[in-house]
Order: structure tokens, then C-alpha cells, then sequence
């Protein structure tokens, strides 16, 4: 029997509606932000139920990749119908290519306007 649920995963970046905008072009779904006072926590709800989060990090460090002295601290697998348009897409929204040499692979890697990797699978 599984101890937890997976709820939602969250990404550390300076601006939380800024990012999550970014992830709900990309992906679709409904913004929603919420406030604690000073805090300020954004969900994005996708359109088959499943969340991504957005927090605030003061002093934020995109991470690395590849990188052998830091850790890519994790990355999303999106899949797509077409690579090469959803490349066209991602980048004119603000996403950086990372490695899509390799035209042949299934996949190619980017990273969203603040540094977090993410893979564009072909589905």
C-alpha cells in the first residue's frame, strides 16, 4: 500500500505568474494564484487534472545542464504531436534550446524562461 499521493510538483523561480503563464501556453490549463499574506503560491491546472506549482525563491539559481560540477535538479518529459512545431512554439514563448542537435532522437531538450529543463517528446 502506497504511504503518499503525488499532488503537485513545484518549481522554485523568481516570478511565479510569470512562469506559470509561460507552462500554461505550453500546456494549456487554468492560473490560479493564491496569497498568505506577503507569500504568493501559483497553480497551474492542466487539462487532464494534473498540476504543476510555482513558488517564489528569493535569490533563485537556474540550475545546470549537462553539467558534471551541478545537478539539473529534475526535469519534465512533455509529449508532443510535432517536434519541430512544438520547438517553434516553446521558442517563441521564451524557451532556450539545451540540446536538439540530433535531429533524429524522439526527443530534444529546452529550458523554460528561467532555466528549468524540460524534454519535448515526440508522442
Amino acid at each position: 500500500m502506497a504511504i503518499a499521493k503525488l499532488d503537485v510538483v513545484v518549481l522554485d523561480c523568481p516570478d511565479p505568474r510569470k512562469l506559470a503563464g509561460f507552462y500554461a501556453e505550453v500546456l494549456g490549463g487554468t492560473v490560479e494564484v493564491q496569497r498568505d499574506g506577503d507569500e504568493e503560491w501559483v497553480d497551474l491546472t492542466v487539462p487532464d487534472g494534473q498540476k504543476l506549482a510555482f513558488q517564489a525563491a528569493p535569490g533563485y539559481v537556474p540550475p545546470k545542464w549537462p553539467s558534471p560540477d551541478a545537478s539539473q535538479q529534475f526535469h519534465l518529459d512533455l509529449t508532443v504531436e510535432d517536434l519541430d512545431a512544438a520547438e517553434q512554439a516553446v521558442l517563441a514563448l521564451g524557451a532556450t534550446v539545451l540540446d536538439a542537435e540530433d535531429r533524429s532522437r524522439t526527443w530534444r531538450v529546452y529550458a523554460d524562461p528561467v532555466g528549468h529543463p524540460f524534454c519535448l517528446c515526440a508522442g
